[in-house]
């Protein structure tokens, strides 16, 4: 799955004495109603968020995590997070260079000469 939209807020890496670390960071998603959604980078992911600045427009490629808890008293919970595992910088300039650089030709009978009916 893939989110895309506007660095909102970018948190400081957290690490814990287990060695665990994870970093933060909330994107605006571009719709009418638009979504602040909470990604977490783990490990050594949090490097893929070394050089991501407030107000870019990103693409992050996710993956939904969920887990279930029970607390002291036996009743259980669940708990759902979203884990970025890939980002890249999102431009619709290139998006529309890459389609209008492949030039387009008719199509030949000869084209349909390998067609198996």
């Amino acid at each position: 799955m893939e989110i895309i939209g506007i660095v909102k807020k970018l948190f400081d890496t957290q690490k814990f004495d287990s060695g665990f670390q994870k970093r933060e960071i909330v994107l605006t998603t571009e719709e009418p109603y638009s979504q602040n959604i909470l990604i977490e980078f783990i490990q050594d992911k949090v490097d893929l968020l070394e050089n991501i600045k407030l107000k870019d427009k990103v693409k992050i490629f996710i993956n939904l995590r969920g887990r279930e808890w029970k607390n002291p008293e036996g009743i259980i919970r669940y708990f759902n997070s979203v884990q970025g595992w890939k980002i890249e910088y999102f431009s619709t300039e290139k998006s529309s260079n890459k389609l209008s650089s492949t030039p387009s030709s008719p199509l030949s009978p000869d084209d349909f000469d390998d067609l198996p009916f």
